[in-house]
């Protein structure tokens, strides 16, 4: 049996992020496992199954809540910046090199969809991970935008960035659009009855609302963690992908993949963008957790621990 415990740690700047750690049977220390949710997501969609998998086979796991949502602290609510989120996970790395449970030599990164992209961006830029994890990830928020917005939608697009510009300027909160809509008269960041149904899936009341900034699709634009993903190695890198993800891109994933240097692995999930949290979980959780034991669970002490350079 595994034990959930709800936790907090502090941001850089007195943010508390709130989260699950997931402890494993045994005495530790063990290794671990860091995680977060996608675009304007939380860790209660569907994401502790995936912690529960990984705590079973031995880890401990620590999967939160990005800033202004769910149980994290932050304000305006429901904001998404990839740089605010990749900076507060090192504090969410940090704070798992500080539990007495954890060895700090044998940390992996979990990340998926939006998260996937960062998980990315982490394993070229902060070697205290040893392993990486990216779901269905963001490779380029710029391609991505070209083949979701419809020519003819840009201008008005742009116009709403101009709008909330202005209107920020003026001291005013930042606009919101819906996360998820089929209302083709309502802004919404997804439209497909597939984004709808995982978007809207019931989470505990109160902690997740259908609203998200409007820069954030600005930002998500001009976000392409894809360009990284050559300084991953030598980090073991797997990548999970969709073979027909409208979302994040099949192809753009495969290209970044064949761009990845060794050590890497592909596995190609059927199905689209959402298929790796539901009827394909059994093969991503799988993939993953033994990837994780693969590049992780060389014993505390052991000759191949002392051989890795501690964290800097």
């Amino acid at each position: 049996m595994t034990q959930r415990t709800d936790i907090a740690f502090a941001a850089g700047d007195g943010v508390m992020l709130g989260g699950w750690l997931f402890l494993p049977d045994g005495p530790g220390p063990h290794p671990a496992i860091t995680m977060a949710h996608g675009y304007a997501g939380l860790k209660d969609h569907g994401l502790g199954r995936f912690a529960e998998v990984f705590a079973e086979a031995g880890f401990v796991v620590l999967l939160h809540d990005h800033r202004s949502f769910g149980a994290s602290e932050g304000e305006p609510r429901q904001d998404v910046d990839p740089w605010q989120q990749i900076a507060d996970w090192r504090r969410a790395i940090s704070y798992l090199e500080s539990r007495p449970e954890v060895d700090p030599r044998r940390i992996g990164v979990w990340g998926t969809s939006y998260a996937g992209g960062h998980a990315i961006v982490l394993g070229a830029t902060d070697r205290r991970l040893r392993c990486v994890v990216a779901q269905v990830p963001t490779i380029s928020g710029y391609e991505q935008g070209l083949r979701r917005v419809p020519p003819d939608a840009v201008a008005g697009l742009e116009e709403a960035f101009a709008e909330d510009e202005r209107a920020q300027f003026r001291g005013e909160p930042p606009r919101t659009q819906q996360v998820v809509g089929d209302d083709p008269e309502v802004a919404a960041a997804y439209r497909s009855k597939e984004a709808i149904a995982f978007y809207l899936q019931p989470v505990p009341a109160g902690l997740w609302e259908n609203t998200v900034t409007v820069r954030s699709t600005r930002a998500a634009r001009m976000y392409d963690p894809g360009i990284f993903i050559t300084r991953i190695s030598p980090t073991p890198l797997l990548l999970v992908v969709g073979d027909r993800d409208t979302i994040t891109l099949t192809d753009t994933a495969l290209a970044a993949y064949e761009r990845a240097l060794e050590p890497k692995k592909l596995v190609i999930i059927p199905g689209d963008h959402f298929a790796p949290y539901l009827g394909a979980f059994q093969t991503s959780s799988t993939a993953a957790r033994d990837w994780f034991l693969k590049h992780l669970s060389w014993p505390a002490g052991s000759a191949a621990c002392a051989a890795q350079p501690g964290p800097a």
